[in-house]
């Protein structure tokens, strides 16, 4: 039996395509390989979002040559539409697939075979399942590279996502991520369009699903329908990641962003409004060409104004092609390296504040891992995590769980017996 290993870097889309590729190989007869056992075939999947990316993405590519030793090894993902001469000229790399060509991946090297379908049945190691519903961006931020290396927004039929939720219901998941690059640009794929709101409402309809998040979008996108949909969903999680990159309208207008730091408040306020247990996480950008210490500190501000669940913090840098990478008064590294950590420790103490707020409140908490022996964590509806100490638990179960302490990492919880431990996979 030929075995495989597929690597992933990057972003929610590039683990979903990955995913792809896993449920093709074992479909048509191959065996994973764990850790660094030798395989045949092996996918790099690749990102390019920043320069640690790009040197993380070449690293990756020469380990899996050094480990693996595969007969086969194949490079695809972002790197390849800005590198792909250079991935080419590695030794041990037989095949660079690009972007476009991502879901043909697999028969182009191996046009003999019949595959199955570009989609997801399972989701290995984790407890929900990533739907890719959109691909590209028609955007063009200063600073961002992904429309030159995914090309314009195109979106999944509905018909398509449905059936593919339907087939994670059935292999048992019961949470829910819709994701792509840009999903506030989802239209169904058809005319008229199906706008991402009415999407929410007919997998909220599929019979079950559990929970259903929506990964990130931009603050212009959250329009009413959306709101109604998530805040009004049986099985919407009071949750979303919002993307806000800068609190400063000057620096976000230099990243030809689509909003203002009013626009972003808004959109918060409206969720919270509808919803008080909403929480929020967000990305954003420190050091982007410019950028004053008073920019930075509008950053800080909204951190505490809002209390965001969690940061994901990327510090500036350079992509080819971009506005940004032509921009004068670029940041120091060294300042970047002090604003980073200066924005890194107020997001764990205003997520720390967060959780203060819902001290005794009661939610229904996916178990995710086994941390140790009897020690379980699991996130809220709101995504936030618990920790409980109970021996009768399992992964991959929802159980209602009393928030009884906050603590560095999250909330100390106790189990409630209200509800039978429902099982999300065996």
């Amino acid at each position: 039996m030929k075995k495989f290993k597929v690597i992933t870097l990057g972003c929610r889309t590039n683990q979903y395509e990955s995913q792809a590729y896993i449920n093709q190989l074992l479909k048509e007869g191959f065996e994973e390989v764990i850790g660094d056992d030798e395989a045949d075939i092996c996918i790099v999947n690749t990102c390019t979002v920043t320069e640690s990316a790009d040197k993380r993405s070449l690293y990756q590519i020469r380990k899996a040559i050094r480990d693996h030793k595969p007969d086969k090894l194949i490079v695809t993902g972002c790197l390849v539409e800005s590198a792909g001469k250079k991935i080419s000229e590695i030794s041990g790399v037989n095949h660079v697939v690009s972007n476009p060509k991502k879901e043909q991946l697999l028969p182009i090297v191996y046009p003999e075979k019949h595959w199955a379908e570009f989609k997801i049945e399972t989701f290995e190691a984790h407890t929900r399942a990533f739907v890719k519903i959109q691909d590209g961006c028609n955007s063009y931020c200063s600073y961002c590279v992904i429309p030159f290396v995914r090309g314009r927004s195109r979106s999944k039929s509905t018909s398509d996502i449905i059936k593919e939720v339907e087939g994670l219901v059935q292999n048992g998941y019961k949470e829910i991520v819709l994701t792509g690059i840009n999903i506030g640009d989802f239209d169904g794929n058809q005319t008229p369009p199906v706008r991402l709101a009415e999407l929410i409402k007919r997998v909220d309809e599929v019979p079950g699903v559990e929970r259903i998040r929506v990964s990130s979008i931009d603050p212009d996108e959250i329009d009413e329908p959306l709101i109604d949909a998530i805040v009004n969903g049986k099985k919407t999680a009071p949750s979303m990641h919002i993307v806000l990159q800068s609190g400063s309208n000057l620096t976000l207008k230099r990243m030809r962003r689509k909003y203002t730091s009013q626009d972003f408040l808004d959109a918060i306020s409206r969720l919270k409004k509808a919803c008080p247990k909403f929480t929020f996480t967000t990305d954003i950008i420190v050091g982007f060409p410019g950028e004053t210490e008073i920019e930075f500190q509008d950053t800080l501000d909204i951190m505490n104004e809002i209390y965001f669940a969690k940061v994901h913090m990327f510090p500036y840098s350079d992509r080819p092609k971009t506005r940004a990478s032509r921009m004068p008064n670029k940041v120091s590294d060294e300042l970047i390296l002090k604003r980073k950590q200066k924005l890194l420790r107020l997001a764990e103490k205003n997520a720390f504040k967060l959780r203060n707020q819902f001290v005794g409140s009661t939610f229904d908490v996916l178990i995710e891992s086994e941390i140790e022996p009897g020690v379980y964590m699991g996130l809220s509806e709101n995504f936030l995590p618990v920790y409980i100490n109970n021996n009768k638990l399992r992964t991959n179960t929802v159980v209602t769980t009393k928030c009884v302490k906050n603590s560095s990492k999250g909330f100390i919880g106790e189990y409630q017996n209200k509800r039978s431990a429902s099982t999300v996979f065996a």
